[in-house]
C-alpha cells in the first residue's frame, strides 16, 4: 500500500467519535455561520454549541416515539438540517436525506421505497407532506418542521437531553445508519445503505491525504443530502474549520471575499465560472495579455522551485476574498484548462472520484500527488483494479475497502450486478497508469458500441467539443439512421458568447459543422460525429450538475 505524505493518522470508527473529537479539540471555536433569509443578520455556532444541539434534537426525536425509525430530511442547506441529520444519524435511528429539487412523484417514490417513519422538512418547499402521507404506500405517520429546530426553539429540548439519554441509540459501526439515494444520471435512482464506519473511514482517509488547517474557512455549497457535499463537510469539520452556509448560486463570488474563503469543495461547473470570471474580467480590463505573462514567468519559476504565484497573481486571489488556497473538485471531470488556470495563479486545485455507494471517495489527488486528467491515487485503505482490461488498459473499475456500502435497499438483482467476488463494481470504464494514478475515461453505460463492434467512449469526445468557446455543454450519442449507426452530438451553445452572438441560428449550425469537423480530422473514422444538433436550453442535471444522459432526446433541438 502506498504510504502517504500526511498530518495526520487518526481511524475514526463512527461518525459519533467523530463529533465528541470535534467538541474536544475545538470547543469553543465556530464550527458554523450563517445568514438570516434576509442577508441582514448573521448566527455564529461553536463546535461545542453543535455538538449539544445534535443531542438536544436526538432527544426531540426521541419524545416522539422515533427510536430506531428511518426518517427523512428534507430541505436546503441549511444549520437546522445539519442537526437534524446528525441528531437522527448518532441518537436516534436511520437519516434518508431527500433531493429537495427532485419532483414530487420522485420524492414520494422515494418515501415509499425507504419505507421512511417519519419526515423532517423545510416549510419553503412547496409541497403538502400531510397529503403525501395519507398516500396509500406511505408508512409515514410523524411530521416535523424544520422550524421546530430552529434557534429559538432548541432550549426548550435540552431539558429532554437528561431524561431520553438513556435512550440514545447505541452504536454499530457496521450497521446501515444512512441511505442514500443515487442521484440517477442514467438509471432510476438506488438506495445505498450505508454504515457510520463507511463515513468515519472516508474521513479519516481524507485527513491523511489534504492539507486542511484548523484555521480554513470553509463555503458550504454543495447540496448536503449528497454523499459528497455532505461527507466533505464532515471532513472539514473534523480539522476544526469554520463553515459558512453559503447563501445562494448568485452570493458566492461576494461571499467567497466577504468570509476571506479558503477552502472550497465543488463541483468543476463553479470553479469554471470562477476562473471564466477572472478571464473575462482580464480581457475587460485589457489585462489578459499582462496575465499570461505572469503565467509563462511563473511557471518558469516553478522549474526552479520558485513559486511566486500568489504574488504575481496577488490581484486575482484578492478578487476572490485574498485567502483562497485550496479547490477540491468532484462529481464531473473538471476542465484541463480551467485546472491549469486555477493551478497557475496559486490555487490548490484537486479532483476526487467516488460514488454515493462508496462514501464517497475513492480516490482523489492531494498536494503531493497529482497528474492532469487523474482523479489521483486510491485512498488510504482502498484497493482498486482495473477489471478485464482491454488493449488500451481500459476496463471496468473495480474497489474494496471500509467505505464500500453494504448493498442497495431491497434490490438483490442491482447488489448481484456491482459486488463481484468481494470487490464493488463501480460501472465506471478507467485506466490505471504505472504510478498508480487512476484515469476515469467515462461509464460503461454511456458506452456506444458501433455496428462494426467499436467500443466508443463519449466523455473523450465531449471533453474536445467543450473546448469550443461557445459550447456550455454537450452529449455524444449513437443514432441509428436506416441501416447505419452513426455519431452525432446535441451541442448546448450560449448564444450571447463573444464570438456568436452577431450570428443567426444558421450561422451558428455552420460555425459548429465547421468546428466539430475540424474536431473529426484528428479522429479515427469511426470516431467522428456525422450530425450536430443544436439547443439553448440547458440539459437536465442532477444537484450536482451531473447530464441526465438518460433525458436527452437525440436530435432533439430547440
Amino acid at each position: 500500500m502506498r504510504k502517504y505524505k500526511c498530518k495526520y493518522d487518526i481511524e475514526f470508527q463512527d461518525i459519533k467519535e467523530i463529533l465528541d473529537f470535534m467538541d474536544d479539540h475545538y470547543a469553543d471555536k465556530t464550527a458554523f455561520i450563517y445568514k438570516s433569509k434576509d442577508r441582514k443578520s448573521q448566527t455564529e455556532i461553536s463546535f461545542h454549541k453543535f455538538r449539544q444541539d445534535v443531542d438536544s434534537v436526538g432527544a426531540y426525536l426521541l419524545s416522539k416515539g422515533l427510536k430506531g425509525k428511518r426518517i427523512v430530511v428534507i430541505g436546503p442547506n441549511s444549520y437546522p438540517w445539519m442537526i437534524a441529520y446528525y441528531g437522527i444519524v448518532v441518537n436516534v435511528g436511520v437519516v434518508v436525506p431527500l433531493d429537495k429539487g427532485l419532483p414530487e412523484d420522485e420524492i414520494i417514490n422515494s418515501l415509499k421505497k425507504c419505507k421512511a417513519d417519519a419526515i423532517v422538512y423545510d416549510e419553503s418547499l412547496k409541497m403538502d407532506f400531510e397529503k403525501i402521507i395519507a398516500m396509500d404506500g406511505i408508512v409515514a405517520e410523524t411530521l416535523i418542521p424544520m422550524s421546530d429546530l430552529a434557534q429559538d426553539r432548541l432550549p426548550e429540548y435540552a431539558p429532554l437531553v437528561e431524561k431520553y439519554r438513556s435512550e440514545f441509540k447505541v452504536i454499530d459501526k457496521h450497521a446501515v445508519d444512512i441511505i442514500l439515494f443515487t442521484s440517477g444520471t442514467s438509471a432510476d435512482a438506488k438506495a445505498a445503505q450505508l454504515t457510520q464506519r463507511n463515513i468515519a473511514s472516508c474521513i479519516a482517509a481524507m485527513r491523511k491525504v489534504e492539507p486542511i488547517y484548523e484555521d480554513d474557512v470553509v463555503m458550504i455549497f454543495l447540496p448536503l443530502h449528497h454523499a459528497f457535499g455532505c461527507t466533505g463537510t464532515l471532513m472539514f469539520l473534523s480539522n476544526g474549520c469554520t463553515n459558512v452556509f453559503c447563501s445562494g448560486l448568485k452570493y458566492v463570488q461576494k461571499e467567497l471575499v466577504e468570509y476571506h474563503i479558503s477552502a472550497f469543495f465543488c463541483v468543476p461547473l463553479i470553479i469554471e465560472a470562477i476562473i471564466g470570471k477572472v478571464l473575462k474580467t482580464a480581457e475587460k480590463e485589457g489585462k489578459l495579455q499582462k496575465l499570461e505573462t505572469g503565467r509563462k514567468i511563473s511557471k518558469a519559476l516553478m522549474k526552479m522551485g520558485i513559486d511566486v504565484r500568489r504574488k504575481i497573481f496577488k490581484d486575482v486571489i484578492d478578487g476572490l476574498g485574498g485567502k483562497l488556497r485550496f479547490l477540491i473538485s468532484g462529481a464531473a471531470p473538471l476542465d484541463l484548462k480551467t485546472l491549469e488556470y486555477a493551478t497557475d495563479f496559486g490555487l490548490l486545485t484537486v479532483q476526487g472520484y467516488g460514488l454515493t455507494e462508496t462514501a464517497p471517495t475513492i480516490a482523489s489527488e492531494s498536494y503531493f500527488y497529482r497528474r492532469p486528467g487523474s482523479v489521483g491515487h486510491a485512498m488510504p485503505g482502498v484497493e482498486v483494479k482495473i477489471n478485464d482490461p482491454d488493449e488500451d488498459g481500459i476496463g471496468e473499475l473495480y474497489a474494496r475497502g471500509p467505505n464500500i456500502m453494504k448493498g442497495y435497499l431491497d434490490d438483490d438483482e442491482a447488489n448481484a450486478k456491482v459486488f463481484v467476488n468481494g470487490w464493488f463494481n463501480t460501472g465506471d470504464l478507467a485506466r490505471i497508469d504505472e504510478d498508480d494514478y487512476i484515469f476515469i475515461t467515462g461509464r460503461k453505460k454511456n458506452v456506444i458500441v458501433l455496428k462494426n463492434g467499436k467500443n466508443i467512449y463519449p466523455e473523450e469526445i465531449e471533453a474536445l467539443i467543450d473546448e469550443i468557446p461557445y459550447v456550455t455543454e454537450c452529449v455524444v450519442s449513437g443514432q441509428e439512421v436506416g441501416e447505419d449507426y452513426r455519431l452525432v452530438v446535441t451541442i448546448v451553445y450560449d448564444p450571447e458568447e463573444e464570438s456568436i452572438k452577431t450570428l443567426s441560428r444558421e450561422e451558428v449550425q455552420e460555425l459548429a459543422n465547421y468546428d466539430i469537423e475540424k474536431i473529426n480530422q484528428d479522429m479515427p473514422t469511426f470516431k467522428r460525429i456525422k450530425q450536430v444538433y443544436l439547443r439553448t436550453e440547458p440539459f437536465e442535471k442532477t444537484t450536482t450538475q451531473k447530464i441526465k444522459r438518460r433525458t436527452v432526446k437525440v436530435g432533439e433541438e430547440n
